[in-house]
């Protein structure tokens, strides 16, 4: 039997505050027509003032321990997957390991944008195959609301903050991650970046150029799915939900068609929660397990496209 990456637990945790695409009528020149016309998205959560990424994420770890009916006892490593760390560091990783009081095991963080929980997943995934863990807790959590020009448009209505969480354990069987398949290229790193770091001294804010990015995203994300699918040894016919990076309707819808499955078979949540970033996916697997559509046995295709670019995507029998 083939050891495999199985899903044990799911959970995730959403701001307090609801901001609806009203708020931004009266702020900038926008509408709420717009914003659903071109991006899906109706509101999004934001963090209160001193709420922090590793605050959010310890919600969603809790959240998915006890989904899976086990402690913090039972983790042998933590990967957060973030680009909105609360210090340049220690990582969110080893601190929300002090947050849960996990004395046990190796905590990191991954950074790849909004692909960032794939490359987290696939990550987790080799440390279980290679007997390094045998359960670990993949967390994706972001507070983008810190990154936004509130005066620009054509960003500052797109993001929102949040987490959700993965417990993986290590197990033989059909169940689990299937195959995974990732991406990276810095060519167009000027596509999509923070004009802020270590070489200006400030953090900057979100720069992007959405007509570029929606290009690449469709052709790449359909691409990198197909990929993950033939490495599983399936076919788009054997998928029973698509689970994209939630950052636009209009990508996801194009995405879909272009792998041949219609829009019923995807779990859609950015109209509530905005592009949570590295924390869309797993924020979506975790909401589509609590409506009821993903249940176990289903094979659920994954993907994301960051700045980077960096892209990727994983197939998972749930």
């Amino acid at each position: 039997m083939t050891l495999r990456a199985v899903v044990k637990g799911v959970g995730h945790y959403l701001p307090e505050r609801v901001v609806p695409n009203s708020e931004f009528e009266a702020r900038i020149d926008t509408s709420d027509e717009w914003i659903r016309s071109r991006t899906g998205i109706e509101r999004r959560h934001i963090v209160a003032e001193g709420q922090t990424t590793t605050d959010i994420a310890a919600r969603a770890a809790r959240a998915a321990l006890a989904d899976a009916g086990l402690t913090v006892a039972d983790i042998d490593a933590l990967i957060v997957a973030t680009s909105t760390p609360d210090l340049t560091f220690p990582s969110v990783a080893s601190m929300v390991q002090g947050e849960l009081g996990m004395e046990q095991g190796f905590a990191f963080d991954v950074q790849a944008v909004c692909a960032g929980f794939i490359f987290a997943l696939t990550n987790a995934d080799g440390l279980i195959r290679s007997g390094q863990a045998n359960r670990v807790l993949v967390i994706g959590a972001e507070t983008f609301s810190r990154l936004m020009d509130w005066e620009d448009r054509t960003t500052s209505v797109l993001f929102g903050d949040g987490a959700g969480a993965l417990v993986l354990e290590g197990a033989e069987g059909e169940r689990g991650i299937l195959a995974s398949d990732l991406h990276s290229d810095g060519r167009f790193r000027d596509l999509l970046y923070v004009d802020g770091g270590t070489s200006t001294g400030t953090t900057g804010h979100l720069k992007m150029q959405g007509r570029e990015i929606f290009r690449h995203a469709v052709e790449k994300l359909a691409a990198t799915a197909h990929t993950s699918l033939e490495k599983a040894g399936l076919s788009a016919d054997d998928v029973d939900w698509i689970v994209p990076h939630q950052a636009n309707l209009r990508i996801i819808s194009a995405t879909a068609q272009r792998m041949g499955l219609p829009m019923e078979k995807v779990v859609v949540t950015v109209q509530d929660h905005g592009n949570t970033s590295a924390a869309s996916i797993p924020l979506a697997l975790s909401v589509g397990k609590e409506r009821g559509q993903i249940k176990q046995g289903d094979v659920v295709v994954t993907e994301a496209i960051g700045g980077g670019l960096a892209w990727g995507s994983a197939v998972i029998r749930w």
